[in-house]
C-alpha cells in the first residue's frame, strides 16, 4: 500500500503528492488512447476525431464514476459532513490516536492536516466542501463512469456520422486494458479490499489504511495493531481480469471479428461475469442491497451481461426478405 508514489515540497504551494491512484489512472488512460490512434488509422476511421471521442469520454466518464461513488458506495453523508460538520468524519491515518490542546500551545498534534476535537479528544479532518469533487483522492465506481461514457460516445459519434459498431469495438480492449491500471492504484491506494482470509494469497494492509480502519471499526483488531487481517486482494483479481479480458478481446476476438458490435459485447459480457465473481469476495463499503446478497456492481451486471446478449443476438439475426 502506497497512496502517495512521491511528494515534494515547492516553493508558494508547500508539499505537493503524486496521488498513487490517480497517476496510475492517468498512466492508463493515456495508453488506452495512444492504442485506439494508432489502431484507427488501420481501420480508416479517423484518428484525430478518435482522440477528440477519447478525451471527451475520460471527462464524462470521471463525472459518472465519481457520481455513482458518492450516492452508492456508502460515502454520501461523509462528504455531507465534510462540509457541515467534519467533526463527525473519522480521520485516517492520524498521527497521534490521543490528542489534547493545551493553553498557549501554537502547533495542533494532530499535524497540518487533521484538527483536534478538544471535547472526544480525536483527531478529525477539516473542513471541506469540495471533496467530493476531489477525484485525485480516489473514489470513482466503474460503472457510473462506464454509462456516462457510452451515453456521451454515442451522441458525439451521431453528431459526426461515425459508425457506432466499428469505433466501439476499437474502444473495447482499450477500456478493459485501462481498467488493469486503475484497479492497480487501488490496490497501492488500500481501498477496494477484500474479505478475510487464511489462504496464502491473502494480503495485509498497514496502520491506518481503510482496512485497517474498517477491521478495528468492525472490533476484528485493536487500534494497536500494526496491519489489518489478511485480506483478499480483490483489486489485484481484477486487475488480473481485466487485463486478461483486454488481451484476448485484442488478439483473439478482434482477429476473428465477423460482426460490427461484437467486441464491444464480449467486453460487456466478460466483465459483467468476471466482476460480479470477484465481488462475493469484496469487503469494502460499495452498496449493498437484498439483505447484503449483492452489490451495486452486481445489480449493475445484471443488465450489462443481459444487453451484451442481446447485442450478439441482434446482430446475427437474419435479415428480413422483402415480400
Amino acid at each position: 500500500m502506497k497512496p502517495v508514489l512521491y511528494w515534494f515540497t515547492a516553493p508558494l504551494l508547500g508539499r505537493v503528492e503524486i496521488p498513487a491512484y490517480f497517476t496510475l489512472l492517468a498512466v492508463g488512460f493515456g495508453l488506452a488512447m495512444w492504442i485506439t490512434y494508432r489502431e484507427s488509422k488501420r481501420i480508416q476511421l479517423d484518428p484525430e476525431r478518435i482522440l477528440d471521442a477519447d478525451l471527451w469520454m475520460i471527462v464524462w466518464g470521471i463525472i459518472g464514476a465519481r457520481v455513482l461513488h458518492v450516492i452508492a458506495d456508502g460515502h454520501f453523508m461523509e462528504y455531507v459532513n465534510l462540509c457541515v460538520n467534519p467533526k463527525l468524519v473519522p480521520a485516517y491515518d492520524p498521527p497521534v490516536k490521543f490528542c489534547n490542546l493545551v493553553a498557549g500551545q501554537l502547533t495542533d498534534p494532530c499535524g497540518p492536516d487533521f484538527l483536534c476535537d478538544t471535547v472526544r479528544h480525536v483527531c478529525y479532518p477539516p473542513e471541506d466542501c469540495f471533496a467530493a469533487f476531489e477525484v485525485w483522492r480516489g473514489g470513482l465506481a466503474y460503472y457510473g463512469g462506464f454509462i456516462c461514457a457510452v451515453a456521451f460516445s454515442m451522441y458525439f459519434l451521431r453528431k459526426h456520422k461515425m459508425p457506432l459498431g466499428r469505433v466501439s469495438d476499437l474502444l473495447a480492449p482499450t477500456i478493459a486494458f485501462g481498467l488493469f491500471f486503475g484497479r492497480m492504484g487501488c490496490f497501492l491506494n488500500g481501498c477496494c479490499y477484500g474479505k478475510e482470509t487464511d489462504s496464502w494469497i491473502g494480503v495485509r494492509f498497514p496502520k491506518w489504511g481503510s482496512a485497517w480502519h474498517a477491521q478495528v471499526e468492525a472490533k476484528r483488531i485493536s487500534q494497536g495493531a500494526s496491519s489489518s487481517l489478511a485480506v483478499h486482494p480483490t483489486q489485484l483479481y481484477e486487475a488480473v481480469a481485466c487485463l486478461a479480458i483486454a488481451a484476448f478481446l485484442y488478439f483473439v476476438w478482434r482477429p476473428r471479428k465477423r460482426h460490427d458490435w461484437d467486441i464491444l459485447a464480449g467486453f460487456m459480457l466478460l466483465y459483467a461475469i468476471a466482476r460480479s465473481a470477484i465481488e462475493v469476495f469484496r469487503d469494502d463499503d460499495r452498496g449493498v442491497f437484498l439483505g447484503g446478497w449483492l452489490s451495486t456492481s452486481q445489480i449493475l451486471s445484471i443488465p450489462l451481461a443481459a444487453l451484451a446478449i442481446y447485442i450478439f443476438w441482434r446482430v446475427r439475426r437474419p435479415a428480413a426478405v422483402p415480400a
